[in-house]
């Protein structure tokens, strides 16, 4: 008994031992700006936290950390390197400074991971899955030499039974081939381009969000889906159950923290409808989140449980006094307000360092008084958007683009100009394929309450057409067909974009059947000396000397739009959250170390725009 604490002792030692040998391995890129959380990354551990909020179970494992690297040619992808070149820093793709590699891998070349992992016997007695949070584009995995699979889209999460090809043991192997043609190729990649410049940013290839293991019995829950409809008070959910038997029961419970407030069973295969007693409202001002528990239950036995979350909250469209269509939520007028968001950090590129980091944004732009964030050409990890459930922020969540092309009609209600893209069959069954898969990915998230498929032309096709589908996809949710793109009378919104100053289309001509919404606008561009990614050749839609000249521009913007609302307009992104690379429109610099507006200021000017006196609503719009 006296051996066991020195046992103990010797096996931390040990573990800390193997840890600190990986991290003297790694070091991140020198060369460019970096954020205040670059220096807590530990190298051991990078962003240790539960990827997926909404399915949350206890046995898991975290495979962040140092990998194996190389680079091979397509040519010979099939065959896995004899040697490996070096280590990376899993998560972060391979051109960022994170990784600690910094190279660019392009569309001749193929890169590749593998990492030898200990799994635990609490995972391997039970079905182990291998989770992928991102993985940009193309991959393929093998577990102990053996493929366990492949997958294509760079922004949905995705996973593998990896059961069969484990070993007896704890020592296991798995490798990952990754090819991405960045914009030399028909898939969503957003900004990301070969050679970055303007608006266009660095190439990211690889994982890019978290890889772990999690343990499943038999019979589990594969995913679940929560619909809420705060008219009748109910929220309904459906769950995707695996290996399931006759006569196996689904049991949703929901929670008022430790309350109980409704639960019910069905047949597996059948979605259950919770009636809530007066439930409370989510909304930016009360973010309120229910806790929900999901049981799969066989003979009165639960297989397999797993706790989630909901909200119940409205988003809709109704005429005002006028007839003029207004965005609501919760049957109630709110301007929806707040900055277009690229994600982009200088350190990690797709990847926020830490996760003190991802939650900064969110709550630097609720301190400076915005509502809303318009997602760009972007999907973010699982926990980004479990924080803005948490904080109240509406999100916007646009569709990658990709395949450019279409001619861009940049002003509504005029012909001849704009026109839509005609997409080679393969390309559209990528675009199809990767946003059907992010919207189910997103679904539970309430903070999302706008879709966009396309912006401003780019990769725009077919646009009738694929925005019916999205809103048969999920019809609790509008639908911004074409933001600031090639406009069409189809989905529930019509978006201008208009550099610098805010305006938006007349009313009588177009609020009749659509919301207005001014989707970008401001541009407002101010480099700070020691903040910027590179030292000249910076660029904004509108440069100023210093910040209160950019102040007064922009208050005067907040001014204009108190008019506009007054006349139609139902919400508006300002451009933007941050400066990215070299293009500084940011209110805050790149490597947020400079807010360049103080927030109480924005605050104040912000706040005037939810003033409800500025809307009157139909009576029969308020119910």
């Amino acid at each position: 008994m006296k051996k066991t604490p020195l046992l103990f002792l010797l096996f931390l030692l040990l573990q800390t031992g193997t840890a600190w040998a990986q991290s003297s391995n790694w070091s991140p890129v020198k060369g460019k700006i970096t954020s205040p959380w670059a220096t807590n990354v530990n190298p051991a551990a990078p962003l240790p936290e539960y990827p997926r909020p909404q399915l949350v179970r206890e046995n898991w494992q975290n495979l962040n950390g140092l990998w194996d690297y190389a680079l091979a040619p397509k040519a010979d992808q099939e065959n896995m390197p004899p040697a490996f070149r070096g280590r990376i820093l899993v998560p972060y793709a391979i051109e960022s400074a994170l990784s600690g590699v910094g190279k660019t891998v392009g569309k001749d070349s193929v890169l590749w991971y593998r990492k030898s992992i200990s799994i635990p016997a609490k995972l391997r007695r039970q079905r182990t899955l291998l989770h992928f949070g991102a993985v940009d584009w193309q991959c393929a995995v093998y577990v102990n030499g053996q493929s366990a699979g492949t997958h294509e889209g760079g922004y949905d999460p995705f996973s593998f039974d990896i059961t069969p090809y484990l070993k007896s043991g704890s020592q296991q192997e798995i490798a990952v081939r990754v090819w991405d043609p960045s914009d030399e190729g028909p898939q969503p990649r957003g900004k990301q381009v070969k050679k970055p410049e303007s608006i266009w940013y660095t190439p990211v290839t690889g994982i890019w969000q978290t890889v772990w293991l999690e343990a499943v019995p038999q019979t589990y829950i594969q995913a679940t889906r929560q619909t809420p409809d705060t008219d009748k008070s109910t929220i309904t959910v459906a769950a995707d159950v695996q290996h399931m038997q006759a006569g196996d029961r689904l049991r949703i419970s929901a929670w008022d923290g430790k309350r109980k407030v409704a639960e019910q069973e069905a047949g597996a295969n059948s979605p259950v409808v919770l009636q809530l007693d007066k439930p409370k409202l989510w909304s930016p001002e009360s973010p309120f989140l229910y806790d929900l528990q999901v049981a799969v239950v066989r003979n009165g036995k639960v297989l397999d449980e797993a706790k989630s979350y909901f909200a119940m909250r409205k988003i809709s469209m109704a005429p005002d006094a006028n007839g003029i269509q207004r965005m609501l939520l919760n049957n109630a007028f709110l301007f929806q307000y707040g900055p277009l968001d690229q994600g982009w950090w200088p350190d990690g590129l797709y990847t926020a360092p830490t996760e003190q980091a991802l939650v900064f944004d969110i709550d630097k732009t609720k301190e400076m008084g915005f509502n809303m964030i318009r997602k760009h050409v972007k999907v973010e990890p699982a926990r980004w958007y479990y924080h803005c459930d948490k904080t109240g922020m509406l999100v916007w969540q646009d569709m990658p683009s990709g395949d450019l092309g279409a001619r861009w009609g940049n002003h509504p209600g005029i012909t001849g100009q704009g026109r839509d893209m005609e997409r080679s069959a393969a390309s559209e069954q990528i675009y199809r394929k990767e946003w059907g898969a992010i919207m189910e990915a997103l679904h539970n998230f309430p903070s999302i309450v706008v879709w966009v498929p396309f912006n401003e032309a780019w990769g725009q096709f077919k646009t009738r057409e694929i925005t019916n589908w999205t809103m048969e996809q999920d019809p609790s949710r509008l639908v911004n067909s074409a933001s600031g793109g090639n406009f069409h009378p189809v989905g529930q919104i019509i978006d201008l974009h208009n550099y610098p100053d805010p305006v938006m289309p007349r009313p009588d001509l177009f609020g009749k059947q659509q919301v207005i919404v001014l989707g970008e606008f401001g541009g407002l561009g101010l480099p700070v000396e020691g903040h910027t990614w590179q030292q000249k050749d910076n660029w904004g839609y509108q440069s100023f000397k210093n910040a209160e000249e950019l102040f007064e521009r922009y208050k005067a913007f907040t001014e204009k739009l108190e008019e506009l609302i007054r006349g139609g307009l139902s919400a508006a992104v300002y451009t933007q959250t941050t400066d990215v690379e070299i293009e500084t429109n940011g209110l805050m610099t790149y490597d947020r170390k400079v807010i360049k507006v103080p927030v109480e200021k924005l605050k104040e000017v912000n706040e005037k725009l939810y003033n409800p006196s500025l809307v009157n609503l139909k009576a029969t719009s308020q119910r």
